[in-house]
């Protein structure tokens, strides 16, 4: 009988969803990190329940050709990039096979045709937002990352996913605040001023915006600070302060102030410009951002007379980038700031025939069917807990022919597609897309068309 800390020879036979190896030893499954398929490995034995295991590897006997060998660890150890030790190659098929896999087990779906995962060319350095944590490691203040599963600071100065740009303006802040003395946040004492560095920027524009996370609303020096900053880096047009003094894991707290320039980054995206703020939700990676929305377009097969509603629709990137194809196009988003975007952005691009409210999207349908607005099309792109089952419903009521779904988790997806199919929607195609690089995230983008659309 196995039990901590016993070491066994085991050879790894997959991968889970989040990209950790699979052995099976004495009956038992046993999760390991930083582990390939058909790798030899000595495991020592972490953690054992009833039916699973967690191990570590102690050595490799045999290597997978498909391992990345280049790969700092501490990517790996910071979940910054958990499948950066797999040829890239490999993740797109290892991404292919989670929606495959997620559409069967889920919704008893085999006879649809996933295509293969559309990847990058360079699939590093892509990321326009880094989210850093500023604590003490050693008596000095650094930036960096969380270890997997814990509150330890990793100092990191290169974070290999990371727009170039970006890497840099983190250090020379961290650079700042070590030199201006300002105290790093400490979790465990509920003191110091710097919980956080966010960092965008502009994929196209090139412009910066910097938010330092604090825990009270004075900054000692901040001028001087910013003024040093804008020295180095003439790109930056918006430095923004968020103050957040509650004892939590979310990011920002809810009041803002602007130190200097705009609230806002403007950046492109399929030809249309957008601005960005603070708070809103913006894909990390424009280039693949693009060739997602450009499928969800396609797919939708968008013709002049088409009324597209455009459910979840943040800063309007999909419903602007749709507006110009169709008839009408009617967004819904419960974040008052990025409804305001949307509506600014589309004035920003003389789009007139784009109409955004701020409300939960089953509401807004309703009250779009009341005042006689039939959609044709349905767009939806919802968070990682997928839809609800009453906007399922609604959505299905309005009578849309086609609904595109954009997924950020093949798991809730499979479920959502196979509530779809019971209320006479049919699944016609699906396209992974990999948004997240060297990590086990996958975009997905799916078709499904009322049944009696198809049968025309």
């Amino acid at each position: 009988m196995l039990k901590k800390n016993d070491i066994v020879e085991v050879e790894i036979v997959d991968l889970t969803h989040e990209g950790a190896g699979v052995a099976k030893v004495d009956g038992l499954v046993f999760f390991v990190e930083n582990a390939l398929p058909t790798e030899k490995i000595l495991m020592r034995v972490l953690k054992i329940n009833k039916k699973i295991g967690y191990g570590k590897v102690e050595e490799y006997l045999t290597y997978s050709p498909h391992r990345n060998q280049d790969l700092d660890l501490a990517y790996l150890r910071s979940g910054i990039a958990d499948l950066g030790h797999l040829a890239y190659p490999e993740q797109l098929k290892f991404k292919t096979k989670q929606v495959k896999d997620s559409l069967y087990k889920i919704a008893g779906i085999s006879d649809v045709e996933v295509a293969a995962t559309l990847g990058m060319v360079n699939p590093v350095k892509y990321r326009n937002k880094a989210q850093v944590p500023v604590r003490r490691v050693n008596g000095i203040l650094e930036t960096g990352f969380f270890r997997k599963n814990s509150h330890d600071l990793m100092p990191l100065e290169d974070f290999f996913i990371q727009d170039p740009v970006i890497d840099q303006v983190v250090v020379v802040l961290r650079d700042l605040l070590r030199r201006f003395d300002l105290k790093p946040y400490d979790e465990k004492e509920q003191s110091g001023l710097i919980r956080n560095l966010v960092v965008r920027r502009g994929h196209y524009s090139g412009q910066i915006m910097v938010i330092l996370v604090t825990t009270r609303p004075k900054v000692f020096r901040v001028d001087q600070l910013i003024e040093q900053l804008i020295k180095q880096f003439p790109e930056i047009v918006s430095v923004m302060q968020n103050i957040n003094d509650q004892n939590t894991n979310a990011i920002f707290g809810k009041e803002w102030k602007t130190l200097y320039g705009q609230d806002y980054i403007t950046d492109q995206m399929l030809g249309n410009d957008f601005q960005i703020a603070g708070p809103a939700f913006y894909q990390v990676n424009t280039q693949m951002a693009e060739k997602l929305y450009q499928t969800a377009i396609d797919f939708a097969e968008l013709k002049e007379d088409d009324v597209v509603i455009d459910a979840y629709s943040g800063i309007g990137t999909i419903g602007l980038s749709v507006a110009k194809h169709v008839k009408e196009v009617y967004g819904v988003e419960v974040i008052p700031e990025a409804v305001e975007n949307s509506q600014k952005n589309a004035a920003l691009n003389n789009i007139t025939n784009a109409h955004y409210v701020c409300d939960t999207a089953e509401n807004a349908m309703k009250n779009w069917l009341k005042e006689g607005i039939q959609p044709t099309v349905i767009l939806v792109d919802p968070p990682r807990k997928g839809l609800t089952e009453s906007f399922i419903k609604a959505s299905s009521q309005t009578g849309a022919e086609r609904i595109t779904y954009i997924s950020c988790n093949v798991a809730t997806m499979a479920r959502d597609i196979k509530l779809y199919q019971e209320l006479g929607y049919e699944l016609k195609k699906v396209q992974p897309v990999d948004l997240f690089p060297q990590t086990h995230h996958v975009e997905a983008v799916s078709l499904l068309v009322r049944a009696e659309a198809s049968a025309k």
